[in-house]
């Protein structure tokens, strides 16, 4: 295998005897082939693909489509009916919950455990156990059977033995969907850090996580890849598959909705400070670009779609927290019943800062449009203040409500903003303060 290859996989595919009944499975080992009293089902059929050392590779895919199986042989916890995994390199994984734990030994005791079977030496676990003890923060449960541990108390204490290995390759799968905000940031704060140096799997079914943490990203379907490629390219690809197919959710209350009316108008207080200066956001407007990708069923096709100022003329430069509109204007090849039209601005990774549709707006009256008729659609609000980079608008048009439509269309990328200089500190947008204050009181007494 090259020097420059961490995980090798080629032709892995895996298939379970499904059997009726279990006095069957004992049958079948008398019959020696002749007859086959069992049902195949194919978890995985043949996947191949390459992960260089260094790089972040995504798994992506619904539930019960082959992810965990392939996790589990790329670890070597499960063996391949056919196909081979080469891996080079120590490998730490975090599959299912609990796996390799002793229900019966204590945290303590199990991550002395994992720890052996890492390849640590006693001396090694020894020194890192406190370590291991504050990242997990379980407090006094460290020693309580893990038994008695909840599943959020499960992913601290395996990420933390994890974390401190020593992996060269490192297998997340989704267990960290069960831990808490502060520490699921946590672990994606270490994993950030660890990819620096790393190779690392990783199987979330947050695309936006996918998109910002993976290089390369991979999409497995009834056992079967999909797509493989940059990872804001397969999660796109994905999104459209999910998209297309029929969700049936429950409806929105709408008597629960309310339009909110009368807002004060707001003006940063220091906006004149700071477009005099070199941190004002500016930001270049590129023209709107017909021939993106897209997906959907047809029907409709977009004509223009442009920021405008607020005299209603496209703008090509604007400054973040200025008052704009999004035009979207798109030509109706069919009758659109119920037509939703949405917009969703996203970072350079691909993920999604903000964005609204028409819904809510005309819920009690919704529009209706014939073959032939030209949509129009604008969005007003103040522009956020952008960090430095390039950033996108996709536009979206479907037809019936918010919880129960056909995407008719779904364009990436259709226009185009580049943010040449900020004063955002931190955070992946600035929003306007109505209001900033500092007191310093007198000394007491």
């Amino acid at each position: 295998m090259s020097s420059d290859v961490s995980i090798r996989a080629h032709g892995l595919s895996k298939c379970y005897q499904m059997y009726d009944a279990p006095v069957h499975r004992l049958w079948q080992s008398f019959l020696r082939g002749r007859k086959r009293l069992y049902r195949e089902f194919w978890a995985l059929k043949d996947i191949s693909f390459e992960v260089e050392k260094g790089q972040t590779f995504g798994v992506i895919g619904k539930n019960g489509s082959g992810k965990s199986t392939l996790l589990q042989i790329v670890c070597g916890t499960l063996a391949a009916t056919s196909g081979t995994v080469a891996c080079t390199g120590k490998v730490a994984a975090l599959l299912e919950l609990g796996a390799g734990f002793n229900p019966e030994f204590t945290g303590r005791q199990n991550a002395v455990l994992s720890g052996g079977i890492y390849g640590l030496s006693t001396a090694d676990i020894t020194a890192r156990l406190p370590k291991i003890i504050e990242f997990a923060e379980i407090g006094d449960f460290i020693d309580r059977p893990v038994k008695t541990y909840s599943s959020g108390m499960f992913v601290r204490l395996a990420f933390a033995v994890i974390a401190h290995v020593d992996a060269e390759i490192m297998v997340i799968d989704e267990a960290l969907a069960v831990g808490d905000a502060q520490f699921t940031q946590k672990c994606m704060r270490f994993l950030r850090d660890f990819k620096e140096t790393g190779t690392l799997i990783f199987v979330s079914h947050d695309t936006g996580a996918v998109r910002s943490l993976c290089d390369r990203a991979m999409w497995i379907d009834k056992g079967e890849m999909r797509a493989i490629g940059d990872a804001k390219s397969v999660t796109e690809k994905y999104l459209a598959s999910l998209f297309n197919q029929a969700q049936k959710d429950e409806r929105l209350d709408h008597h629960a909705v309310q339009k909110v009316l009368g807002a004060r108008e707001w003006r940063d207080q220091r906006r004149d400070l700071v477009m005099r200066s070199s941190i004002r956001n500016d930001l270049e407007v590129f023209k709107f670009n017909p021939n993106v990708k897209s997906f959907g069923q047809g029907g409709v096709t977009l004509a223009d779609v442009a920021l405008l100022g607020e005299d209603d003329n496209p703008l090509s430069w604007v400054v973040g927290g200025e008052m704009v509109s999004l035009l979207v204007h798109a030509r109706c090849l069919e009758a659109i019943r119920q037509p939703i039209i949405g917009f969703f601005l996203k970072d350079k990774l691909g993920q999604t800062l903000f964005g609204d549709n028409t819904y809510l707006t005309y819920i009690d009256s919704p529009p209706t449009a014939i073959k032939g008729n030209v949509l129009r659609a604008q969005f007003t609000f103040p522009m956020p203040i952008m960090p430095v980079g390039d950033y996108s608008f996709d536009v979206a048009i479907a037809d019936g409500t918010q919880m129960d439509h056909q995407q008719l269309l779904w364009a990436h990328d259709v226009l185009v903003i580049r943010s040449v200089s900020s004063s955002v500190s931190t955070g992946l947008v600035g929003v306007p303060m109505l209001d900033v204050k500092i007191e310093v009181d007198g000394n007491d007494g």
